[in-house]
């Protein structure tokens, strides 16, 4: 996976919490569900407003900056044509 980063944030993971890249392009965390406990409601770790393009996902990467990959699509469609040669 072809990773670029896109912002140098820096911030600490704590455990137990899931990090993720909001539709405001800013880092959000919430409490992991576990067991029967319930997971948290989403907060605001850092604004970063970072602007996202089509066709990439924004994630944390070890370092705690934000980083983008080209997502891979299509693997169905692949499937069908190796299908349509067989029968050929």
């Amino acid at each position: 996976m072809a990773a670029k980063k896109v912002a140098k944030v820096g911030i600490k993971k704590e455990k137990g919490y899931l990090y993720f890249v909001d539709k405001h392009g800013d880092i959000s965390c919430a409490k992991m569900a576990r067991g029967s406990k319930k997971g948290g409601a989403p907060k605001k770790v850092a604004k970063v407003g970072v602007k996202k393009v089509a066709g990439y996902l924004y994630f944390i990467d070890k370092k705690g900056d934000i980083s983008c990959a080209k997502m891979v699509r299509g693997g169905k469609k692949k499937k069908a044509a190796k299908k349509a040669k067989k029968r050929k």
